[in-house]
């Protein structure tokens, strides 16, 4: 079925006042009066609609349920700068396996790093919108970017399992660190660029609390290393 989004403050009364992008979209696939759509409104709340009042860009509220596609995880990955459509990939995966936030940041070895990230992160929040209605999400995650790795260290570090993937740990496995894990409802997955990170970087995140992890002895490039984990860590919570 169909999905689109709406804010909290667009539901009233048993009736969903549409965006103007979204009411021409349902024009556009020539929907009929009696068909349904989902409307989420964006904070885990699934609604199956009909058209509301011909003339209107309005959505009529059949049923209300709570939406199926969020994980009981919360997890943000916190992906360095890449160059190309390699963020693009990196998002949109993330998006689709549940990833609750994606945070950019900067490091030493990133070979690209955006003068306005405003604008690259507006891109890619609309990735991540487009993917969330495809996938069935209940929320949108939100892309942002932070303009310092220390920054970006300190809030990963907060989360109750902090997972720093670095090419040169040789002892902690991901699959040893998520058995020994205990229940946890909150994490953090830290990817490096294309040159992985500098052992500083290593340093300081572990000083923090981070988890260094090692992803075995193959090399996986900066788009995919972020995804194959947050797929671990989904599927070992019983969330895929």
């Amino acid at each position: 079925m169909i999905r689109f989004f709406a804010q909290p403050q667009d539901i009233s009364d048993g009736v969903i006042q549409l965006t103007t992008e979204d009411a021409e979209h349902i024009r556009a696939l020539r929907l009929r009066p009696a068909e349904q759509f989902v409307v989420c409104d964006s904070a885990g709340t699934d609604y199956i609609c009909h058209l509301g009042i011909r003339g209107t860009n309005t959505a009529k509220i059949s049923v209300t349920s709570t939406s199926l596609g969020e994980p009981s995880v919360m997890c943000k990955v916190y992906i360095a700068f890449a160059k190309g459509d390699r963020l693009d990939y990196a998002v949109q995966k993330s998006v689709e396996l549940g990833a609750g936030e994606i945070v950019l940041f900067p490091s030493e070895r990133c070979v690209s790093v955006p003068g306005d990230m405003s604008k690259k992160t507006a891109r890619l929040q609309k990735i991540a919108l487009e993917t969330a209605k495809q996938c069935g999400r209940g929320r949108i995650p939100e892309v942002t970017a932070i303009s310092s790795f220390s920054s970006a260290i300190e809030l990963a570090s907060c989360a109750a399992l902090p997972l720093f993937i670095y090419e040169r740990e040789e002892n902690r496995h991901l699959k040893q660190v998520l058995e020994n894990s205990g229940d946890f409802h909150t994490a953090s997955i830290v990817t490096g660029p294309e040159g992985g990170f500098e052992s500083h970087e290593a340093a300081f995140a572990l000083s923090l609390g981070m988890i260094s992890v090692t992803l075995g002895p193959r090399i996986l490039r900066c788009e995919t290393a972020p995804v194959i984990v947050l797929a671990a860590l989904m599927f070992h919570t019983g969330n895929l």
